[in-house]
Parts: structure tokens; sequence; C-alpha cells
């Protein structure tokens, strides 16, 4: 190991840009920090609905440039992508992306913190590129845009599913549940939201609107006492409801096909895909058997223990969920902190607890607020709606752009205490 422990951080968006900015917090300087990621701006992606919703093109306010942040942390940038990782040369390949034919470089590391975040898998879908819809990024968000507000949409009926997620399993994992869908709190947020647009349009309500679902149930990760609460309230909304499709086979001009072999009439299918490792994770010896890194609960691999994994790309994460990626941001940077820096700790770092917390829109300035670990056998299970958890869900868009990912320790349990005990 060099003198000064050199960091190296895959991925820059929510979990890999909190984790470097983190990781300098608590290890100091102590240690060198470099990160890789293919572009040099965060996409906010929890927030393209809204800007859809006011005809708002998402990429002129949800792309934040991060370099100025990573620059006051000493913390060296650079814009490329990754084509091998090496974990017993302990090295990287990487080809400079900024512009193309850039020859491929290698960077060795003592440190590697894979936040790759995940691959899409729109691809296996069926008709998708001719016939689906989706807010997964900036790009599908102005052509959903382009479509409420320029004619393409003609009033018909509107589709919002999941395809089916594949969990990656490992000897080495630690006991989760299995997942049917990656996360289900966008499909829930868009149907909330976008009935409340159709109306304010004069062009629908939520009878214009099906949800479906891969799983038994959606949003099963909110367990059985939320669901019971909420399931009938959209049911009452008007909402349509499919549950157990299996997955989507394909998409075609008037409608969508499951796997199942049921279908259903849709002028718009609103879709999100299977969430699927990155190629350059699959097969390694750090990954599960779908390409996800495996980890222990503080965030570590437990064959090469200088290989850590945050977000999407950990195959502990499941659900797919930001605050999840959060708090093993945290996790991570104490454990690196307190081996390589400066950080001491008062007593033993905390594992991972898993709980899901989600805040969402649903139009008109009204929100709705999740905090729940009953899918893993806890007893927090607390399901409000009104205007607070609206105002929570863009303070934390403020908060995140002011600090620059840096969001304080206190920032998400201050939000879960305010919003527990807010009476809406």
């Amino acid at each position: 190991m060099s003198a000064s422990p050199q960091i190296l951080v895959l991925g820059c968006n929510f979990a890999g840009l909190t984790t470097a900015r983190y990781i300098r917090e608590y290890a100091g300087e102590e240690v060198d920090i470099t990160c890789i990621d293919r572009k040099p701006y965060l996409t906010f992606i929890p927030n393209i609905p809204l800007e859809v919703w006011h005809n708002n093109n998402p990429a002129e306010e949800l792309h934040l440039p991060f370099v100025k942040f990573l620059d006051r942390d000493d913390i060296r940038f650079l814009q490329g992508e990754v084509q091998t990782i090496d974990v017993e040369a302990e090295s990287v390949e990487f080809t400079p992306a900024e512009r193309s034919g850039s020859a491929a470089e290698t960077i060795d590391y003592d440190y590697l913190v894979v936040a790759l975040g995940n691959n899409l898998a729109f691809d296996d879908i069926e008709g998708f590129a001719e016939h689906g819809h989706t807010f997964t990024d900036t790009y599908y968000g102005e052509k959903v845009r382009r479509y409420l507000f320029d004619g393409g949409y003609k009033g018909g009926p509107i589709v919002i599913g999941s395809d089916r997620f594949l969990q990656g399993h490992h000897p080495k994992l630690p006991d989760l549940p299995e997942a049917e869908a990656a996360c289900e709190g966008p499909p829930v947020e868009i149907a909330f939201s976008m009935a409340h647009w159709l109306d304010e349009q004069g062009k629908g309500d939520a009878s214009s609107i099906t949800l479906t679902t891969p799983a038994e149930v959606i949003a099963e990760d909110a367990g059985k006492k939320i669901l019971d609460e909420l399931l009938p309230m959209v049911q009452n909304m008007g909402f349509g409801y499919r549950a157990d499709t299996k997955g989507i086979k394909r998409l075609y001009a008037d409608g969508i096909e499951f796997d199942d072999g049921s279908s259903l009439e849709a002028e718009m299918k609103i879709i999100f895909p299977n969430w699927t490792a990155h190629d350059v994770l699959k097969g390694l010896p750090i990954t599960d058997d779908q390409g996800f890194v495996v980890t222990d609960l503080h965030m570590r691999n437990p064959d090469y223990p200088n290989v850590f994994a945050v977000g999407d790309a950990a195959s502990v994460t499941v659900p797919k969920l930001g605050s999840l990626g959060h708090k093993e941001a945290e996790i991570c940077a104490k454990v690196l902190g307190d081996e390589t820096g400066v950080y001491i700790p008062d007593e033993p770092i905390s594992p991972l607890e898993f709980e899901v917390i989600c805040m969402g829109d649903m139009g008109g300035r009204r929100g709705f607020y999740m905090h729940t670990n009953e899918w893993w056998g806890g007893d927090t299970s607390i399901l409000k709606m009104g205007y607070t958890p609206h105002a929570l869900k863009m303070g934390f868009k403020t908060i995140y752009y002011t600090t620059g990912g840096k969001v304080p320790t206190w920032g998400l349990p201050l939000s879960e205490f305010v919003a527990d005990h807010t009476v809406i």
C-alpha cells in the first residue's frame, strides 16, 4: 500500500458522490480519493415527473454539475467509462469519455468502492422503443413531456407498471427477502401525480390509469400494514390494478402483453424495467449470480476486504432504493475513515439496517410518505399523505443541490422525525 491509501470510487451519481465526499470527511487528508464516471453531472432522477407535469424540460433543472464540489474536497475526477475491474491486480481499466476514440488507461487502487448503479434493461422489452415511455432519466422524461404537451396523447388508457426483477443470490450474502420488482415507489408516485395532471388538464382521471406489478402485490416492500391501507385507497380513487403479471412480454401500439399471457389495452405504457448489473461487473469474483457486488452489512466484500459497494450496484440493496444507498454511503465512509484515516468511532460502526423511506409527489403540492421495515420483520409502519411529504421531497432536492451531495448526517433522520410525527 502506498504512503497515502488510494481510494477509487466507480460511479458518481447519488451513492458514489455522497460516499466520496463522506470518505473525505471521515478519512481526512490521510487518503487520496479518485472518482470515475462517464459524465460530469448527477441526474436528480426523483424529480423528473415534477418537471414534466409543469411542462419543463427536466434536463434544464436536474443535471447537477458535481466537479466543483469534488474539487473543494480535493477529490480527483476522471470522466471515463469503466472497461474492466481486476480485483487480483487491484486495478481498473477505463476509457476517457469526453470524446470518442480515446485510448484505454489503467488506474491502481488500495481500496475500491463500486457505485456504478444499475443497467436499466429496456432493450429486453419488445416494442419499448416504439411504444413505451418512462421517467428514469431526463431523455425519457423529455420524451414524455413532448408526448403529453405536443398533442401525441389522445386521452386513452394508461398502464403504469414494472417488469420482473431478477435478484442476485450468493451464499455469502446476508439473508434477504425476495423482491419481484426492483423498486415500485416510482410507479405508485407517478400514478398519483399523473391522475392529478390528467384531471387538471381535463384529459381524464385515476380511472384512466391501471397499475400493474409482476409481484403478488404492488410495492411489496411497504409491508402488509401499509398495503392494507394503500390498496383500498388506490381502488377507491378509481385506479385499475393488476398484480402477479410475472413480467412484461411486449408492448404494441394499442396495449401491453404480460408474461402470464394476459394483456391490457393502453395508449400510453409507462414502464419500469428489470434493473440489471452492468456487464463490467458480471462474472467477477466479487459479484453474485446476476453481477451485483456481494457485501456484508458494512458494505465490504467478504472475499476481497479492500472492495466495497454502495447503492444499486450492491447486492444487498433490495429494493433498489435511494434511502438505502444513502445509509450505505455513510457506513462505507465510516469504515474506510476508521481503517485509513482520522475517524475514531466512539462505538462499533452500526451495520446497515433495512427500511423503506420514501417521499412521493401526488400532485397539487401534496405527497405521500412511507417509513417501514415490516418487510424485513420489523415493527415500523407509517404511511402519511398531505402537504408535508411534498415539502420534504422538495426540501431534499434543495439541500442536496446546496451541499453538492454531502447531505448532513442529521438530514435524513431529521426528515424521518418530521414526517413520522407530523399530523397531516
